[in-house]
């Protein structure tokens, strides 16, 4: 049912950005305008200035937070701060965290995914969207043309058939490894052989998708293609029209907690 794609992922240029730590942040809507302050600070090269910028008293139609983050990406990529990698990949992530004591790891993988309408029952939601924050990620994709940040969406792993392609492919040396000074730890490795990817891809081929986070996001998506399509701008063949980026978690990872 779902259709799985590789991508040239979009990174930081470690031989530019020596800590990583200072330059991630998290997805939009849990910024607060005190983390957003504290991510500006911390570093210049901070992700906040494309995922969800600051609004300024003077913002206009043609200079808000929606082009400067455009711009933003423009001028990283054209310095060299942020790269394309050059083959096609799904992105293995291990991200190792501290909960009530105790060390977990959630291993995740991030890939495109091609845009169902929800009726097809593809991609299923759980709960439903609000105007504000759809107009708002809309807005970023239209200045961007980018997925800024992934949709995370749950997946059942039958027979573990993901489980063992991914846990052969963590014998290899990460292309990311880095530790916050709150303890978490990252991980990710790009899997790029034709015969891993193809076989990831089928595994996840003949079942739906669960939004567990980015409602928003991909509701925004879908309401790009169409305004595109709209326009009468082409979206054929296109991934930036036709597929959005996911991270998928198996439902049985151990590092999916509830903190209620």
């Amino acid at each position: 049912m779902a259709e799985i794609h590789p991508f040239r992922g979009v990174r930081y240029n470690q031989s530019l950005v020596k800590d990583l730590s200072t330059v991630i942040c998290p997805p939009y809507d849990i910024i607060t305008p005190q983390l957003q302050q504290e991510l500006y600070h911390r570093s210049e090269y901070n992700f906040v200035r494309i995922e969800y910028g600051r609004e300024l008293p003077q913002d206009t139609a043609m200079d808000n937070r929606y082009t400067r983050s455009a711009a933003t990406l423009e001028q990283w990529l054209e310095q060299g701060v942020l790269m394309v990698d050059q083959a096609p990949a799904i992105y293995l992530h291990d991200h190792y965290f501290n909960y009530r004591g105790k060390e977990f790891r959630r291993r995740s993988i991030t890939a495109c995914v091609r845009l169902e309408e929800w009726d097809k029952m593809v991609i299923r939601p759980h709960e439903g969207t609000l105007a504000k924050p759809t107009n708002d990620r809309l807005s970023l994709l239209w200045a961007c043309q980018a997925n800024a940040s992934p949709i995370l969406a749950l997946f059942e792993d039958q027979g573990q058939q993901v489980y063992s392609l991914l846990a052969a492919q963590e014998q290899s040396q990460p292309i990311i490894s880095l530790s916050g000074a709150n303890g978490e730890r990252h991980n990710v490795w790009a899997i790029t052989e034709p015969e891993v990817v193809g076989q990831i891809c089928s595994s996840l081929a003949h079942q739906p998708l669960y939004i567990a986070d980015g409602h928003h996001r991909y509701e925004s998506a879908l309401t790009y293609r169409r305004e595109r399509r709209a326009c009468s701008l082409p979206v054929s063949g296109d991934e930036a029209f036709n597929f959005v980026m996911m991270t998928l978690v198996d439902f049985s990872d151990p590092g999916l907690i509830n903190q209620k």
